[in-house]
């Protein structure tokens, strides 16, 4: 405890890195106040069914990446959504396009021009997730609800357009507050946008499972305990995910100055175990919700439901096959063994044993997907885990910490931004975060 108080202390000491949290800490909270602001000519007090009807699937999703802005009618409704989905089609369109695979290798001015890119495709989302928006507003709110309409003599049209407009000046808003904590802050601005959504959900989650637990006088402590117990052990395994790498031993021949020889230098190339991320996950989230599409149809209603129970074997074992499918898919398009050995080949170092080229792709190729293997396992079980919680009995809003897209996102962000911290301290010679060893997030070891 007192390493730890000395260590918070040591933070406060460096000028710099002071003012990078204070100023992360500033646009965070005007985000939060954002996300409470309700959009002109809704009455707030009306939004309860949007709110029920934003706990699961993937509105819940949206609405867990929002912060709950989505769930409240929020000038913040979409969030940092918009951006992600135009961020993971310029990252796609970097392995398929020839021109956006160039951008990639020109360094800082091709990395400027994607960004505006992104921006633009950023804008054109919105432009189709805001009116699917106020169209599901309208499903779900009562018309009562919306003031502007019935007071004031509104069309829907005129409404939901200028509804719309707030919509995408609130999502560019919030993803300039990503990019300025990004910049002048600590951390990436962006993930820390969701995990403090992810975080403001937990006292809430936490508060009903403990008062549900407690109004059950047969052994709901000891019940709770373990819990709280478990979910300690799931955390440790998905920081291990996120944490894990495969190091491939690479030698690399170095020139030393004047007339000497080559020395050899052995470094590695770290293999992620889990190179996808959380994305596996999103995109079976979304894929899982095509069977309630067919409960509109007596012939297919029997089969939508059993699809369609979040608890159910059936839904579980294909979410999880999906999982793993997403996996090694996303694992294949990000990672890119021909580019790994042209840039090793650049760089005069080779693979020993393995010759340079082609054999050498297929080395990387063949280790990677043998690392992705238990990986891919790795994050299937993980994401299925809130499913077995709520079978167990916890309760569902406490039930989603045990997995899935909020547990990796915010194991993953922290230790990021923990990494960045550790990293200013050891510049300025104090002693890092943790005792032994250094912290290691997603980027690599």
């Amino acid at each position: 405890m007192k390493k730890f108080i000395q260590t918070i202390q040591n933070i406060f000491k460096i000028e710099e890195l002071r003012k990078r949290i204070l100023y992360t800490i500033g646009l965070i909270l005007v985000y939060r106040f954002g996300c409470f602001v309700v959009l002109p000519g809704i009455d707030a007090s009306m939004l309860s069914a949007m709110q029920s009807a934003s706990n699961e699937g993937l509105v819940g999703l949206l609405n867990m990446f929002s912060g709950g802005a989505f769930g409240n009618a929020s000038i913040f409704a979409l969030g940092v959504m918009p951006y992600i989905s135009a961020s993971i089609v310029i990252q796609l369109l970097g392995v398929f396009v020839p021109y956006f695979r160039k951008l990639q290798m020109e360094g800082e001015s091709g990395r400027k021009k994607m960004n505006q890119m992104t921006r633009v495709l950023t804008i054109l989302v919105i432009c189709i997730q805001g009116p699917a928006y106020m169209a599901a507003l309208h499903g779900q709110v009562p018309a009562q609800a919306f003031v502007a309409v019935r007071s004031l003599g509104w069309s829907n049209f005129a409404f939901n357009l200028i509804s719309t407009i707030i919509l995408m000046a609130g999502s560019m808003f919030v993803m300039w507050l990503g990019e300025r904590i990004t910049d002048r802050g600590i951390g990436n601005g962006i993930s820390l946008i969701i995990m403090i959504g992810i975080v403001a959900r937990l006292p809430y989650a936490l508060a009903a499972e403990v008062s549900e637990k407690l109004s059950v006088t047969n052994g709901s402590w000891l019940l709770l305990i373990v819990e709280l117990v478990i979910w300690f052990f799931v955390i440790a395994a998905a920081i291990a995910i996120v944490q894990a790498v495969r190091k491939v031993p690479v030698q690399y021949a170095k020139r030393v100055i004047g007339n000497r020889q080559f020395g050899g230098v052995r470094q590695y190339i770290p293999l992620k175990i889990n190179a996808a991320g959380v994305m596996p996950i999103i995109f079976a989230q979304a894929i899982m919700l095509f069977p309630i599409l067919f409960s509109r149809w007596d012939a297919t209603r029997g089969l939508a439901a059993t699809l369609g129970n979040y608890t159910g074997f059936w839904y579980n074992f294909i979410f999880a096959i999906f999982v793993i499918i997403f996996t090694y898919f996303y694992t294949a398009v990000t990672v890119n063994p021909t580019m790994m050995a042209e840039n090793m080949k650049q760089n005069g170092g080779f693979i020993p044993g393995v010759k340079p080229g082609k054999k050498t792709v297929e080395y990387l190729d063949s280790i990677m997907s043998r690392v992705t293997l238990p990986g891919s396992f790795a994050l299937a079980a993980i994401a299925i885990l809130p499913a077995i919680a709520m079978i167990l009995g916890v309760s569902n809003s406490f039930a989603s910490f045990y997995g899935g897209t909020s547990l990796l996102i915010l194991v993953g962000v922290v230790l990021d931004t923990l990494q960045q911290v550790e990293s200013y301290l050891l510049m300025r010679h104090y002693d890092g975060l943790m005792k032994t060893g250094r912290l290691s997030g997603r980027s690599g070891m």
